[in-house]
């Protein structure tokens, strides 16, 4: 009987967040427009809020090549709305690195089976891995079956340098470092010496001991990146490209295709495809706040989102109401149902927050943000820095003030005001008198200055995804490189 042959074909495999899920879709379908065979697997809660809330299964039935598969979640009950943010993530992943090994290499083998079903023996055997770059539970399975693994990390380059510096950093005496100096400048990063002050590091590194778990679980999980084929990261040569280059001399094989959701735009548009602006949102979107905003003059309102991790008290919802109100901006402001850490019923807190926006402002619990960012009535974005909402401020052309939380956010924060020069840092700080200063500033005071920057940058963020840009280029090279291994094995 004649061997068939397949298209190459990829085991994608995200961190069970929407931070993570949203831009590994995005990847998954651009490999699927470059002919590649793609299995995605969700955790089961993740693709039931997928299917609930978004057209995603109807939106990838176009791809024969393509399927789904979810791995349940592990946890016998949700994760408590009180617990921090790294508390939750670690809650995940401890829960996944318990449960997943076995199901996962049962996906992998089952795919290269031909007494499989239908669907998988039209995809083919697997040729290599893709996993989000601290689920080594995927690499483990990779190397146990023989299969070509590559990392995707959804953060910044900056603070994957910064997760790949650890030790050093810990050599050095710079980590741990006690109390709450957080003023004191870091030395030990190369590319970054005269930049970073503690505060600038990554929230996990404010820690009096290395033994935090979280702590332990980024530096174990980033140094295991140099057992891969790869690293993909989804940022351009043209706004990280120095961090790149020091990154490439641990990780030759480094693909930044980003930013991804403008880069799956251009190709989509380049195939004639007739599709608009889709969501990959865990969350229900409230679209009412597109109307609203078409009523608003151009350039006109700060949008306010700090992400789908972060949780506040009621103190700080106030002082930003306040800040927010003070300025006399009009503003688009995303409070999520589960944001709030208080006992206080959410719905009483949303109301009394709307009693003095009713002019001014308007609140939704969610609202789709590539297409807020995208509306002429946004003049400014006061976000969480999450590498995300960043990449899709820039590629928008949309100036920011940062109020970094955790993870990757603090260096983000860093970079946007003092690298790139595309807004405010106010990490640190949660003052109604602060909050409406820099609102002021950024959309009155040094409007001017924040977009002609801005500007400059949007123009270079949608060159590398244009025909022949870097990331393009770069994503040609990775789609090769996942054929050639497809042949070596």
């Amino acid at each position: 009987m004649e061997k068939t042959e397949f298209p190459p074909h990829v085991v994608i495999f995200p961190f069970p967040v929407q931070g993570h899920v949203n831009p590994m879709l995005k990847l998954a379908e651009l490999l699927c427009l470059s002919g590649i065979h793609v299995t995605f697997i969700n955790t089961l809660s993740i693709q039931n809020r997928l299917s609930r809330n978004t057209d995603i299964q109807s939106r990838f039935n176009r791809f024969p090549g393509f399927r789904f598969e979810t791995i349940p979640d592990g946890l016998s009950n949700k994760v408590p709305q009180t617990y921090q943010e790294t508390h939750k993530v670690m809650v995940i992943f401890d829960s996944l690195r318990s449960t997943a090994k076995p199901i996962l290499k049962e996906i992998i083998l089952a795919a290269g089976c031909p007494s499989g079903s239908s669907e998988v023996t039209r995809q083919g055997p697997v040729t290599c891995v893709i996993a989000d770059g601290i689920l080594s539970v995927a690499l483990e399975v990779a190397e146990d079956v023989g299969i070509p693994i590559l990392y995707f990390r959804t953060a910044s380059a900056a603070s994957f340098w910064i997760y790949l510096c650890l030790p050093q950093l810990i050599q050095n005496g710079e980590l741990p470092f006690p109390g709450n100096e957080l003023d004191v400048p870091i030395a030990s990063i190369k590319g970054m010496e005269s930049l970073l002050r503690r505060r600038d590091l990554p929230s996990f590194c404010r820690v009096d001991s290395v033994d935090v778990p979280i702590f332990q679980m980024v530096l174990t999980e980033t140094q295991k990146t140099l057992r891969t084929k790869g690293l993909i990261l989804n940022t351009f040569e043209e706004v990280e490209g120095p961090i790149l280059d020091q990154i490439r001399n641990h990780l030759p094989k480094l693909y930044s295709i980003g930013p991804l959701h403008a880069h799956l735009k251009n190709k989509i548009a380049s195939e004639s495809i007739s599709q608009s602006i889709h969501s990959n949102s865990i969350w229900e979107e409230d679209k009412s706040c597109l109307k609203w905003l078409d009523d608003q003059p151009a350039n006109s309102v700060i949008y306010v989102s700090f992400g789908s991790l972060v949780t506040v008290t009621k103190n700080v919802l106030t002082e930003f109401w306040h800040g927010l109100v003070n300025s006399g901006q009009r503003f688009l402001w995303v409070i999520r149902h589960d944001s709030i850490t208080d006992n206080d019923k959410e719905a009483q807190i949303e109301e009394e927050l709307k009693e003095g926006v009713i002019e001014n402002g308007y609140i939704v619990s969610w609202a789709p943000q590539e297409e807020v960012l995208a509306h002429t009535a946004i003049g400014g974005f006061l976000t969480h820095s999450g590498w995300n909402s960043t990449l899709e401020s820039i590629i928008e052309g949309v100036p920011m003030i940062c109020w970094p939380q955790l993870a990757d956010q603090q260096i983000n924060s860093r970079y946007v005001e003092e690298v790139w020069k595309l807004g405010l840092d106010m990490k640190d700080t949660c003052d109604r008198v602060i909050i409406e200063k820099m609102v002021r500033d950024l959309m009155e005071l040094r409007r001017s200055e924040f977009l002609h920057r801005a500007n400059d940058m949007t123009k270079l963020a949608r060159a590398s995804v244009a025909e022949g840009g870097s990331s393009d280029s770069n994503l040609a090279g990775l789609v090769q490189d996942i054929v050639s291994m497809q042949r070596k094995n």
